[in-house]
């Protein structure tokens, strides 16, 4: 009888793993998919500045007018590349600029329409100037984003976010 219910506690954790991990993949296709439309559209309004030196020299010029700063996992053995990286995330976070990991240099390059291979973007804010307020401007996309960063702001490790082929 003991071993009896062993067993069927072991196969209750598979079974709560299992429907844990197609919980996670379902979460993190749908944003993804966000992160194609959101660069999308802020491409196709001018608002990306696509490659680490071109975002770093904007970034140190005027932090405020980025959103998010997106950044392919690294390839292995490039380090002068990695420590600028290291760099760039951490201005990034000082400067409340949302930072979104991605899993793969040639989709992000794709996604953005480029010839090369990038492995970093910046989505520049919109601003509303009609008011005196001067407000920041989301897309639906970049809010489900901003969501999804912020609920992610305190980890000790962010998630790689799975980009949808192109």
């Amino acid at each position: 009888m003991v071993v009896e219910d062993t067993c069927t506690m072991h196969q209750l954790d598979r079974e709560l793993e299992l429907e844990l991990d197609i919980d996670l993949a379902m979460e993190c296709a749908p944003i993804g998919r966000t992160v194609k439309a959101a660069l999308r559209r802020a491409h196709s309004e001018s608002r990306v500045i696509v490659g680490l030196s071109a975002a770093i020299n904007v970034l140190s010029k005027s932090p405020e007018g980025s959103l998010f700063c997106l950044m392919a996992v690294p390839k292995d053995g490039d380090s002068a590349t990695h420590m600028h990286e290291v760099l760039l995330e951490a201005f990034c976070y000082e400067n409340d600029i949302y930072v979104i990991k991605v899993d793969d240099a040639t989709k992000l390059s794709r996604i953005l329409g480029q010839e090369t291979i990038e492995s970093c973007c910046l989505v520049q804010k919109v601003w509303d100037s009609a008011d005196c307020a001067d407000e920041e401007q989301l897309t639906k996309a970049e809010s489900q984003l901003v969501d999804y960063c912020e609920a992610h702001w305190d980890a000790p490790q962010h998630p790689i976010v799975q980009l949808p082929a192109v």
